[in-house]
Parts: structure tokens; sequence; C-alpha cells
């Protein structure tokens, strides 16, 4: 299988985010790259590194305002006299449509949902280079590839259109579908990650052209909490496109199959003719945040029941924090992909 990487992903380097009031390290660390590698070449990828297709594929996602804020942030927060080395809000707009500040702090309140998403020096970069990552992949794809993994990192799918979150800045699957979509193509996200793709449910939310489903932990008390409800079926054109499927904490194997099956029906009544899958591996039962409890074998069985879709499939790599089952965890996903 082709995978692609960008060696700039390394730049990005976040050292704290804020949980429970306490300032802890951040999980997001770029030790990940080297396990999820690992766990890839295991499973026979050959890696290569993306084309750079410019600024259009992630603008035609996310707004320019955003990317001028995340191309610029770091360096105009920097000038902020005792400024600390990340850019990390203290203050945020009540709702979308307050006035947008000029200043460097409040812009950072405007555009970053959480205290997990720390903007350092080198995470444009490496957000760049995951997303550009993920637009080879989709070309890939769209000329006739039958599966693609795209090693993203930082990861996205928190990402709205103009809002960072949870880890995530650029949103590579939602770069990846429309990419897609432009190729002429149909595309449903799947997202199994162990937290709602809420940044990607947000951006094609009012859209009936890309089919969302997301399987993951119950948000009533799992992040991100305020999306990933059943009733969040997607609104005007896009209502009845989205498909939220929350499982209870502790999940094991045989019911999370139960509702991948679900999802695989809707993609087929969606008539999908390719399939971009945000690719987390935390939904393991060792993983650091503990939301459910998928064995390394219930990965390879996931990426069976993908395969027998017969769809194209692009995999855009999401979370999956450090454990010692996180190489073993993507080697069992891509061995049977």
């Amino acid at each position: 299988m082709k995978a692609i990487f960008d060696a700039r992903q390394w730049h990005h380097d976040p050292q704290y985010f804020m949980a429970n009031g306490q300032i802890q390290p951040s999980p997001e660390q770029p030790e990940r790259i080297n396990r999820l590698m690992a766990g890839a070449s295991v499973a026979g990828c050959t890696f290569q590194p993306p084309v750079d297709a410019g600024m259009a594929p992630l603008a035609a996602v996310h707004t320019p305002e955003y990317l001028r804020f995340l191309q610029t942030i770091h360096t105009r927060w920097s000038r902020i006299p005792d400024a600390g080395p990340e850019v990390i809000p203290n203050i945020h707009p009540a709702c979308r449509t307050d006035s947008y500040p000029l200043s460097a702090a409040g812009q950072a309140g405007y555009h970053q949902s959480d205290t997990a998403c720390p903007i350092g020096a080198g995470t444009w970069e490496a957000a760049y280079w995951a997303a550009q990552s993920a637009v080879t992949g989709a070309d890939l794809v769209a000329g006739g590839e039958r599966a693609v993994y795209v090693m993203a990192r930082p990861p996205g799918h928190h990402a709205f259109a103009d809002l960072a979150g949870g880890f995530c800045f650029l949103n590579n699957a939602a770069i990846a579908a429309e990419r897609l979509r432009a190729a002429g193509l149909r595309p449903a996200i799947l997202d199994i990650d162990v937290h709602h793709g809420n940044g990607t449910q947000g951006i094609f939310n009012a859209r009936n052209d890309v089919l969302t489903i997301s399987i993951h932990a119950d948000p009533a008390r799992f992040y991100p909490f305020f999306w990933g409800h059943t009733h969040e079926r997607g609104s005007g054109p896009g209502l009845g496109y989205n498909l939220n499927l929350p499982l209870p904490r502790g999940t094991e194997d045989a019911a999370y199959l139960r509702t991948l099956g679900v999802a695989l029906d809707r993609i087929a009544a969606f008539g999908a003719d390719v399939l971009v899958v945000a690719l987390g591996l935390d939904a393991h039962v060792d993983d650091p945040f503990r939301g459910l409890a998928v064995s390394t074998d219930g990965f390879g069985r996931i990426a069976r029941a993908l395969n027998g879709t017969g769809l194209p499939r692009l995999f855009v790599q999401e979370g999956g924090y450090l454990s010692d089952a996180l190489s073993d965890n993507l080697a069992a996903f891509l061995g049977e992909s």
C-alpha cells in the first residue's frame, strides 16, 4: 500500500494542555510518528512525500481568515511582552458572530476552541504538510489506487472551517473528501476515532454531497461534549447526511462491529464511490484516553469490514496516542486493508 508522509510534520511539538484544571504534557507527541510509521512499515506500506498543491485545497474547506491566522499567529504572539512559547487562548467569544478583534490574544480566543491546540513555532508548517499529504493521498485514490494511508500529524477531525481544537488545526479528512468530490467522486467520511469528529461534521453539516458518519465514545461525559449526539443529523440541505453513532464507555469488539455494520449500511444507501476513513486508533483498550475497548485484533476486523465494501479507501490518521500497542494496532488495521 502506498503511504504519504512529510518529515516537516515533526516540527509541531506541543508542550502542554490543560485538562480538569491541571496543566499536563500534551499527549500529541512527535514520538507518535515513529510508532505509527513502524506499524505501517510492518503492514508493507511504502512511504513517499506529498506534492505541494498550494493553498487552494485548504481554502476549499477553511476560511482564508483562519488560514491567515494559522500562518501568522505565532510570530504575532511572540511580540507580546512576556508571552509564553505557545499560543494558548485565555478568552473566547460567546458566539461566532461576535466582533473579530485585532489583537493576537483576541484572535487566538476566536480561532482556538480549547487549550488542547497550542500553536508553536512549527505548528503551521507541520499542519500544512499533513494537509498536503491528505491531498496527495486523495489524488492517488482518484487516480485509481484502491487504498492509500496518510500519516497525518497533527491530526485534523476536531478542526472546523475557522476553528482549531483538540490537537487539530487543519481538517485533513475533510480536505481530502473535498478534493475527491471536486474530482467527480461521491465521498463518504467514516470517522472511527474514539472522539467525535465534530469539526468534520461542522464543515459538511449543511451539505448533501458528502456523507459524514462518526463512531465514538458517548460525548455526554467525554470530549468533545457538545457535539456527537444522535439527534445531530445535519441541517438544511444536509439534513439526513450526518450520522452519529455514540457508544457506551468501554465498548468492546463485538458491539463495535455491530455498530460499524449500521454505518456501512448508510454508506451504501448514500451511493458512495469512495471512502475516506478518519483513522483514530485511540478506541483501543489500552489507549491513554480509555474511551472504548477495541482490541488489536478488532482493528483488523474493522479493516476487513471496510475492505468488504469494495470501495477505494483513503485512510487519514487521526488519534491514537502513546502506548505499547500503538504500532501493532496500525499494523493490524493496514495489514487487513
